[in-house]
């Protein structure tokens, strides 16, 4: 499903969700490569990639955007818009592994 209606840079084509307010954050995958976003899609992105990073945005009104952004990544799963089963570590959140490991 692709979403037409403008949205930050962060958000992924087949995410259909709407930004939840300004962008804030710059996210940052291991290779320095990023995208700008609003904490929702930020988060998102986040949940998605392996070794990413967030940072506030220097005009950000709210600089504890990027902790927001992280702790709610935690428990994101990755590419979570994708439908159907998902069981295997690397389809669940970093805080559902986490619990799994601790059993």
């Amino acid at each position: 499903m692709r979403h037409t209606a403008r949205r930050c840079p962060a958000a992924h084509p087949d995410d259909p969700t709407p930004c939840t307010g300004p962008v804030t954050v710059t996210v940052l995958d291991a290779t320095g490569a990023g995208a700008d976003g609003c904490e929702h899609h930020g988060a998102r992105l986040l949940a998605s990639l392996d070794r990413g990073r967030v940072y506030p945005l220097p005009n950000a009104p709210d600089q504890a955007a990027a902790i927001r952004t992280f702790k709610a990544a935690d428990t994101i799963r990755p590419f979570c818009w994708i439908a159907g089963p998902r069981t295997e570590p690397t389809q669940l959140s970093r805080a559902e592994n986490r619990a799994r490991n601790n059993r």
